[in-house]
């Protein structure tokens, strides 16, 4: 197998500084051992103005045949039936791959102190490949290539014989790709893109190559066009691994979308989620100070063995009842639950057969985990699990998955978004959704002063951007509802204080107008 990287230069900004960037010396030939054969490293010529550099690898087809048995132990297909006589020491493949990673590891990482500015920046780049067998042809290549920035794809078809033209063209394909490209970037494209061409590995895929595939894909491949395609090749298509890649993938288009962290993006699950709080609240408030609906039992006779007292409903109990009841009397039978964190809406939901399928939806690929664990879904029978899906979704990108639903339900979902991304959440589920019922829950911030546990002026999670007041509340939802053509009705969850009001306030939406109504706040189409 056969690779050359070239770059050309100027007295100042000589070409030959491709040696310090590939952490290898252009007057030496250095060998490295591999797994299945050796590499040698050398420099055709390297000079200021022309610098190339080769990896040849030497294959040593009897080890690889005894390492790969066939697919059910990661040895590639044509070498298990085709045996010693096959392509993989000639065609580059995953063979090559590796032995980029190995070679060139600093490379791929972009590190080179000793020139930190030029690892950086792009370089006039030209990639040679002589050999690359290609399933799908010298269209998949450009494909695969092209929205990459390279300036030049060429894919040239390898004949079968060129003694015999009839024969027609290999799989097989010369490779050129030219242009102005950082060379880590370019690196870890040929370590993923060679054996996706390729469509097949020497080695087992293991659950690590997804952290794999998404360090050599950073910055590239959420944003591919043939993502999908990429995954599931450079996976040895095993779908629960593709699955996994493609979540985590979609969690670092949105991050970028909205210019913020994965981690932060992905926080749905934390060490101390709402229910709990709330349930650690009730425990530790003084007496009187969460008003009872259960009166206390009176004391019994001494000779009597006393009942136990009824567990007095949680909060977040009560929400979810409050929540069903809703959506009961709206005669809702598809249910979107937006936000569905680790699920509990969703298993209440499919507890009652009047809802004929619910659909949660969390950008959180920890929590959709969470939840998948909780609902049994790898169990669920043929029926029951025709009623549920799980997605991944931003709730501030319109989507077309979430149209056609009866009813959607915005559980403790909006404090947790930035005030500015709000009207972005508005019309993607108001807006573009529009289901005939819309119910919104979220704190009522008067209330907390009955929290005698929480300090002044907190908010009642560490991810909340915000907690409204009653006023504040019905202010935002009147604004909405009028904009959007439904009317709103407001139902207290929980004791209703009468100087602060309720714990949860709740907002229930109904369409009025089914014609999508004007707005000049509009999210991004996912």
């Amino acid at each position: 197998m056969f690779l050359t990287i070239s770059t050309t230069g100027t007295p100042e900004r000589p070409a030959t500084d491709l040696g310090f960037l590939l952490h290898k010396h252009p007057e030496k030939a250095q060998t490295f051992s591999t797994a299945h054969g050796t590499a040698h490293v050398l420099y055709p010529e390297a000079t200021a103005e022309r610098c190339t550099a080769a990896l040849l690898l030497e294959v040593d087809a009897v080890a690889l045949v005894r390492r790969g048995k066939g697919r059910s132990r990661g040895g590639a297909p044509d070498a298990a039936l085709a045996q010693y006589v096959n392509d993989r020491p000639y065609a580059a493949s995953s063979l090559l791959a590796v032995a980029l990673s190995t070679v060139f590891k600093s490379a791929l990482r972009g590190d080179c102190r000793a020139m930190p500015e030029r690892a950086a920046a792009p370089l006039p780049l030209r990639i040679e490949v002589p050999a690359v067998p290609a399933r799908g042809g010298v269209d998949l290549v450009r494909q695969l290539f092209a929205p990459l920035g390279w300036t030049s794809v060429e894919a040239r078809p390898v004949a079968l014989d060129v003694t015999f033209p009839q024969w027609g063209e290999s799989r097989y394909v010369q490779l050129v790709l030219e242009g102005e490209m950082r060379l880590a970037d370019a690196l870890r494209q040929l370590y993923v893109l060679l054996p996706v061409l390729d469509d097949a590995k020497h080695y087992w895929v293991a659950p690590d190559e997804v952290d794999k595939l998404l360090r050599a894909g950073e910055g590239w491949l959420a944003e591919h066009p043939e993502q999908k395609l990429i995954t599931s090749r450079y996976l040895s298509r095993r779908w629960g691994l593709t699955r996994r890649a493609m979540e985590r993938l979609e969690l670092v288009r949105l991050a970028e979308a909205d210019d913020i962290d994965v981690e932060a993006l992905d926080n749905a699950v934390l060490e101390t989620p709402d229910e709990e709080w709330e349930a650690a609240q009730a425990r530790d408030a003084a007496p009187g100070t969460v008003p009872a609906e259960v009166p206390a039992p009176e004391a019994p006779a001494p000779e009597e063995t006393p009942d136990p007292a009824p567990r007095e409903p949680s909060l977040a109990d009560r929400r979810r009842e409050a929540i069903l009841a809703a959506l009961r009397d709206a005669g809702a039978s598809t249910v979107l639950d937006l936000g569905c964190g680790q699920g509990q809406l969703v298993q209440a939901l499919l507890k009652d057969v009047r809802f004929t399928h619910v659909m949660g939806v969390d950008v959180s690929v920890r929590a959709l985990t969470i939840a998948a664990r909780r609902l049994k879904l790898d169990r669920l029978g043929e029926r029951q699990a025709a009623r549920v899906s799980l997605t991944q979704g931003s709730l501030t990108y319109t989507d077309q998955r979430l149209k056609g639903y009866d009813a959607a339900v915005l559980s403790e979902v909006v404090e947790h978004l930035d005030l500015p991304r709000l009207p972005a959440l508005e019309y993607a589920v108001f807006g573009a959704a529009r289901p005939a019922t819309v119910v919104v829950t979220t704190p009522n911030v008067e209330y907390n002063v009955r929290w005698e546990t929480l300090p002044a002026g907190h908010v009642r999670h560490g991810d909340h951007r915000f907690e409204w007041t009653r006023a504040e509340f019905r202010d935002w939802a009147e604004e909405v509802a009028g904009r959007h053509g439904y009317t709103v009705a407001y139902v207290p969850v929980g004791p209703d204080d009468p100087e602060v009001g309720p714990p949860t306030q709740m907002a229930v939406f109904t369409l009025t107008r089914p014609t999508t109504s004007t707005t000049t706040e509009k999210g991004t189409t996912a």
